[in-house]
């Protein structure tokens, strides 16, 4: 059991993007719960985001790990960068993403450099142009830019 989860754990790398306590309101008072948000890669052109919820933080980035596996996505790579310049919205999360220059590597920020990072693109320009600091809605912008590409 214990060499298996070392093979699994060894497949992808996974990045915790973002942690918050959710609230529920009932009769006798709050609930706290976590919602925790997971990007996966193999830094070979997979990459995934998972959201799920737990009574405490590990079992929620436990089942948000095992929901990114369920949502990944192959990106099409040409020399260590995105064949060709792309955009996406997500809510009111708006991304641009163009091919970079060899060399340069990752000119981006929040959730896109962590996504770019895990699915193995060296060289990419990125800009965040929504108007909103969410990184889940971040994160889904850049995957449904990165889904766009066509190689």
């Amino acid at each position: 059991m214990y060499i298996k989860r070392e093979l699994e754990k060894k497949e992808y790398e996974q990045k915790l993007l973002d942690i918050a306590r959710v609230v529920r309101v009932i009769a006798g008072g709050r609930r706290f719960r976590f919602r925790a948000v997971v990007v996966i890669g193999n830094k070979k052109g997979k990459v995934g985001v998972g959201v799920s919820k737990g009574q405490d933080v590990s079992l929620a980035v436990e089942k948000a790990v095992t929901n990114a596996k369920k949502n990944l996505i192959k990106v099409p790579l040409k020399n260590n960068t995105i064949p060709h310049e792309t955009e996406a919205k997500f809510g009111t999360a708006k991304i641009f993403l163009k091919p970079g220059i060899k060399g340069r590597g990752i000119v981006a920020g929040g959730a896109v450099r962590i996504i770019c990072d895990l699915a193995g693109i060296e060289n990419i320009s990125g800009k965040i142009i929504g108007k909103t600091k969410n990184k889940l809605n971040n994160a889904r912008a850049t995957i449904k830019a990165l889904e766009k590409l066509k190689s």
